[in-house]
């Protein structure tokens, strides 16, 4: 697998032959089928693998911040970044001086920051998985902020971000083709400061954040399906401009305002994922609930031009965002509510 600017030490790469014998992810899920999204609170990574293959319809590879900071998002990102130092605790030092948007990097499997997706793609090996395979991974707006945040200036962070990034995720499509050769892939790519795009002081402009994330995703939409994740109220207008194939966000309300943006983004054949579970504020909402919250949303989006059968069609369930916040019973709690929804809809 080549990827022209980003030089990388892959784990492995699928042939052509491989990937063109391959479904198409989005052609192997059942409509309202259930995904994970990010982190979750497990400290045994045995324990999250066998938790995350029993309860998805969808097997996502989950990352686990609580068992180490090192699998924190944006830690995961700068693995192998030069003049970035990964501190014991999660923290992280940079180096201004030794940043270099045009080094190489190297994504190291047996490193700390991967231990979730390693554990999960070992134990669904061992039960010779064949479906799909959803995983996420912090994208390059996110990391550029960090990097900015941290002193470095926006010509140096933002490059070297998006090279991260496309090394990483070309390193891990690569890993699991090697793993699971007949899973179709989705790669979501989370975007959680993307919220503060459209403030005065962000320091890149809305096109030059469009750029970013359709140049990461450029890196591995020959091999799998590309996604972008975000929690916040984001300009659904500029992240569809990313050219994403699905969209995976918080069921609100607030998504009645793109009525049309969502209308023409699954008429271009792409999906949603519906974070339809809350992991915000007090958890514990009723399957009933939340499925009539979905619904309803789903009900105001027609009335706003939205094609219902679509809407239904072209859909994936989820929690809104990460659980590794929560704890297991909370985390199970929330899944087993998303699973309830799901076969709500499917029946329906």
């Amino acid at each position: 697998m080549e990827v022209d600017d980003a030089p990388t030490t892959p784990v492995g790469s699928p042939s052509a032959d491989a990937v063109s014998a391959r479904p198409a992810f989005l052609e192997s899920v059942r409509s309202a089928a259930t995904v994970g999204v990010g982190s979750l609170p497990h400290r045994d990574a045995g324990a999250a693998a066998e938790f995350t293959v029993e309860t998805f319809d969808v097997l996502t590879l989950p990352s686990l911040p609580r068992r180490s900071p090192a699998e924190a998002p944006v830690a995961q990102a700068l693995v192998g970044a030069p003049g970035v130092t990964l501190g014991q605790y999660g923290t992280v030092a940079i180096d201004l001086a030794r940043l270099d948007p045009a080094a190489q990097v190297r994504t190291e499997l047996w490193r700390d920051a991967f231990g979730g997706f390693r554990a999960c793609l070992e134990v669904a090996s061992e039960r010779g998985h064949v479906g799909p395979v959803k995983w996420q991974f912090v994208g390059p707006i996110s990391v550029g902020l960090t990097l900015v945040r941290a002193g470095a200036s926006s010509d140096v962070a933002f490059p070297m971000a998006v090279r991260l990034v496309r090394s990483h995720l070309t390193s891990l499509v690569g890993a699991i083709a090697d793993t699971l050769p007949g899973s179709p892939q989705l790669v979501v790519l989370d975007e959680p400061f993307l919220d503060d795009l459209m403030t005065h002081d962000f320091p890149i402009a809305p096109d030059e954040a469009i750029d970013l994330l359709s140049s990461a995703m450029a890196a591995v939409e020959a091999h799998a399906t590309v996604g972008v994740h975000t929690c916040g109220d984001v300009d659904l207008a500029t992240l569809i401009a990313s050219g994403p194939k699905v969209l995976s966000l918080p069921a609100r309300p607030s998504l009645v305002d793109f009525a049309g943006y969502v209308d023409r983004f699954l008429r271009d054949d792409g999906w949603i994922v519906w974070g339809a579970v809350p992991t915000e504020g007090p958890i514990g909402s009723t399957a009933g609930r939340t499925t009539r919250a979905l619904q309803g949303l789903w009900r105001d989006l027609a009335e706003r031009g939205c094609d219902p059968a679509r809407l239904r069609r072209q859909s994936l369930l989820s929690p809104q965002c990460g659980l590794g916040g929560h704890s297991a019973s909370v985390a199970e709690r929330v899944c087993s509510t998303v699973t309830a929804v799901s076969r709500t809809v499917q029946a329906t």
